[in-house]
């Protein structure tokens, strides 16, 4: 099929496609209350201050990054193209209000809300950023996006591509409509040699694909999070003082809070001094979080409240679970863990990623559902860096055995180290690539 076809198609399709999903995305603005933020810039319409500074930026390098854990690959490539190309502006969209929030702390130019992939507004966003290059992180593909930077010249790249298997399946069946908008790719970086093939595959030119490795996994700059001596104090403050084991349950997802809260509670019986932290994906959740565990007969605070606490000189009381409910922490908290439970793998598919619990120097259990990470975790597994279990009825075991054998834990640690070593200096040689191939 022919590009021409393809967005013609696209462009009668999309409009009733989205049609169909505004009554969910006005339901999340309802339920979290910071969508309505970024609905004019999905539409192209910014304030009078970003449109102030887009007019002193002279071609800049635009990074696209959907939400949090693409925000954080876009950070660290941020970093490495201020080495390489110092003189360059960067500017740096979003699609999530997480995603925006954790962007402030980027180094970009300029933060804004992606637009939405029409025409007009495409055209128009366009004109105004006139990048020099357009970067889409890990799969983030828009066909009139794409075909109007191609238009304008501009070269459009793929950092740490990635597509889960469900997304290569797609791919492969209406590979008539995505092959002609994959071919007009500049670049595409992939994470592992095996994707290669798989994006040639799809549609992209040989020669436009290389393998630099994954920028999530790679740990050349990384640096101790910069509060991480705050939140031991905050967390000394909430054990009155006292020395205790943490076991901490990351980017949890519905149901998933209640039913390690259950196993937190038999373990307790085992590990008298055992501590609960709970980071769950959408802090909007929290308080309904706080409630429900509470239930359980366990006492809960939330982190928010430990601010006013410390304000106000309160006195702490002895709780059982902390719940984190404020955005961009979670790789600090790991920092103070001692066994980490990853989200969204239990009751729900697709996994969180593991690295930065990995990175923090912790064992790390995941459940059965980690199809978005699978070819990583199932490195992991062959060499044993980490424990991957077939559901929550092994939890308590696993977790016994770590919190009782030290040396099994640091065994974990160590090997899944190892397996991420592949990917060190994955950023500098993406930076590197981008710089020598759309400047």
């Amino acid at each position: 099929m022919s590009l021409r076809l393809v967005l013609f198609i696209y462009n009668l399709v999309f409009p009733i496609a989205l049609l169909f999903l505004l009554p969910g995305y006005l339901l999340k603005i309802f339920r979290r209350g910071n969508y309505s933020n970024s609905f004019g810039e999905r539409f192209g319409i910014y304030s009078s201050e970003k449109k102030e500074k887009l007019s002193n930026i002279e071609k800049p390098i635009w990074i696209h990054a959907v939400s949090v854990g693409e925000v954080n690959v876009a950070i660290k490539l941020i970093k490495s193209l201020r080495r390489a190309s110092p003189s360059k502006s960067i500017v740096l969209s979003t699609t999530t209000p997480t995603g925006h929030d954790i962007a402030k702390s980027s180094g970009a130019d300029l933060i804004f809300y992606h637009p939405l992939d029409f025409l007009f507004i495409v055209k128009k966003v366009l004109r105004l950023i006139d990048p020099v290059t357009l970067i889409l992180t890990e799969a983030e593909i828009w066909p009139n996006l794409v075909s109007k930077a191609n238009r304008r010249n501009i070269k459009v790249s793929i950092i740490n591509a990635r597509l889960s298997n469900r997304s290569e399946s797609r791919y492969k069946r209406f590979s008539f409509f995505s092959a002609p908008v994959l071919r007009m790719l500049n670049l595409v970086c992939v994470q592992d040699e095996a994707d290669i093939k798989t994006w040639d595959s799809l549609g992209v030119n040989l020669d436009k694909i290389f393998f630099t490795g994954s920028i999530k996994y790679d740990a050349s700059h990384l640096k101790t999070p910069s509060r991480l001596g705050e939140f031991r104090e905050l967390l000394s403050r909430v054990l009155l003082g006292n020395q205790r084991k943490i076991m901490l349950a990351g980017s949890t997802h519905p149901g998933e809070e209640l039913m390690l809260a259950r196993k937190y509670k038999i373990l307790k019986d085992k590990f008298p001094e055992l501590f609960l932290i709970v980071v769950p994906r959408h802090v909007e959740r929290c308080k309904s979080i706080s409630e429900e565990i509470s239930k359980e007969g366990l006492d809960v605070e939330l982190r928010s409240n430990l601010d006013r606490q410390l304000a106000n000189r309160e006195t702490n009381k002895a709780i059982d679970c902390l719940i984190i409910n404020t955005t961009g922490e979670l790789d600090a908290w790991y920092y103070l863990s001692d066994v980490v439970i990853i989200g969204k793998s239990f009751l729900h598919a697709g996994g969180q990623n593991p690295v930065e619990a990995i990175f923090a120097g912790k064992p790390v259990i995941v459940g059965p559902n980690m199809e978005n990470f699978s070819a990583l975790v199932s490195m992991l597994n062959h060499h044993k860096g980490l424990i991957q279990i077939d559901g929550s009825e092994t939890i308590v075991e696993s977790i016994t055995e770590i919190l009782s054998k030290p040396e099994i834990a640091q065994n974990i640690v160590s090997n899944a180290n190892e397996v991420l070593s592949c990917h060190q200096g994955a950023t500098n040689r993406t930076a590197k690539l981008v710089v020598d191939k759309s400047f």
